[in-house]
């Protein structure tokens, strides 16, 4: 297998409209493939599809519960908590759990000596798994309102990846944070897709320098091509990041993307476009990360 993450470094570039065209010109050509949509603040790339939905997995994180009868106030809790999601006031004996901060890695329980410490599950969202012809085709993340970090959520997507499937496509949530590392983390390849303007250009910017750190292989679609000026073009140049595809900047492709339809159901030339790009991935990078 191979895993292509998709991402950009800001929202509106056309990051999903390129992973669901690019899935489903692949499962045209015969590609065992697989969709995961690790964006899990807002999900939308099964509604481009007509999949049944044939799994939901619960997501839950285990958070500290004290038992303030036990408890002696010592603050190690506290003290260990590296998230600040212990609040202690030893003077007065009140302690609490702000939940919303805890991570659930457990290290307060082991801090705890006096047995004061126990865990919950709390729910943080679900992994929708979604099938096609008895096969399952898309992986969605999505976390529940008010739950501040979409990490484990994501995590629990990415483990449903099924490891006999040829191609995995990650549509990565937006800009540089835990989300996008945790998804191209994982990834052997990242397309970042981006537009030809200045704000387009510094979020590249930014996804490109984070991903060169994480040592990730990259390259660039450029969307909306035609609008805006040559910086991008000039900027991957410098940078020797390889330009996958340019997409021009089209009112008929906008509105089939408004109405929930994919271009490459209608456009055959857009859809090769899309699967010879895929396949000069694979031929480059992808038995060299199977050798690792």
């Amino acid at each position: 297998m191979i895993k292509i993450a998709v991402a950009s470094g800001k929202g509106g570039t056309g990051k999903t409209f390129a992973a669901t065209n690019i899935y489903h010109s692949l499962l045209k050509q015969k590609f065992d493939a697989v969709l995961v949509d690790c964006d899990a603040e807002a999900p939308n790339a099964a509604a481009f599809f007509e999949n049944k939905l044939t799994g939901t997995d619960e997501v839950t994180q285990l958070v500290p519960v004290i038992d303030k009868s036990k408890c002696v106030f010592c603050g190690k809790c506290h003290e260990y908590c590296n998230y600040n999601a212990i609040f202690i006031l030893p003077p007065v004996k009140i302690i609490n759990v702000i939940e919303d901060l805890c991570h659930g890695c457990g290290a307060c329980s082991v801090a705890c000596t006096y047995g004061a410490i126990t865990e919950k599950p709390v729910p943080l969202g679900r992994v929708n798994v979604f099938s096609g012809n008895g096969r399952t085709s898309l992986i969605e993340s999505r976390m529940n309102i008010g739950v501040m970090s979409a990490v484990p959520v994501i995590k629990a997507a990415l483990k449903k990846i099924d490891p006999a499937k040829e191609i995995a496509i990650l549509d990565s949530p937006p800009g540089t944070s835990c989300p996008f590392i945790q998804t191209v983390a994982s990834a052997d390849f990242v397309i970042l897709v981006t537009e030809p303007t200045p704000f387009g250009l510094s979020d590249l910017r930014q996804s490109i320098e984070t991903l060169r750190e994480m040592d990730k292989p990259c390259g660039v679609i450029i969307n909306r091509a035609g609008i805006g000026n040559n910086r991008v073009k000039e900027y991957i140049k410098e940078e020797r990041i390889p330009l996958l595809m340019e997409i021009p900047f089209s009112r008929k492709t906008a509105e089939i993307y408004s109405e929930g339809k994919l271009l490459s159901d209608t456009d055959p030339v857009f859809a090769q476009q899309l699967v010879s790009m895929i396949q000069n991935i694979i031929l480059n990078y992808g038995n060299s990360n199977n050798q690792r």
